[in-house]
């Protein structure tokens, strides 16, 4: 099982991979980084980003809901999976490590819109993100 390192030097391996990094999104800090950052600063963007998956995580609108519309006792600390956001040059994914103490950690791929595959880069994220170790 991959660490932060680990998990972000395959990230860098999708095709069109700028950036990466892995934030904690309560803190807003960024526990590791790698490539370029969209602003040119790796803590601007993860307190940037970190802003956009709290708003996203603590919707009730996103709730998954179970049969009495409680939210049910075996919905994840967040039942977001993933946030894409699109610009005219590229995409950034926020995907969201579930762990198991109370998780607030997400990955963040900068994505080249016109030589990444989002779909590709979803999938992997995805599994990465079951597989990452956080110590």
């Amino acid at each position: 099982m991959p660490g932060i390192d680990e998990c972000l030097l395959e990230v860098m391996r999708l095709p069109g991979a700028r950036g990466a990094s892995v934030v904690d999104w309560t803190s807003g800090l960024a526990l590791g980084t790698i490539g370029d950052s969209p602003n040119g600063d790796h803590e601007a963007t993860a307190a940037e980003t970190a802003e956009v998956a709290r708003m996203t995580a603590e919707q009730p609108a996103f709730a998954r809901l179970g049969g009495e519309g409680e939210r049910s006792a075996e919905s994840p600390s967040t039942p977001v999976e993933d946030v894409i956001v699109t610009t005219h040059d590229g995409y950034h994914m926020l995907r969201f490590v579930e762990t198991a103490f109370d998780s607030s950690v997400f990955l963040h791929l900068w994505l080249d819109r016109s030589a990444g595959n989002l779909a590709l880069a979803r999938m992997r994220l995805g599994e990465l993100a079951e597989r990452l170790v956080l110590a």
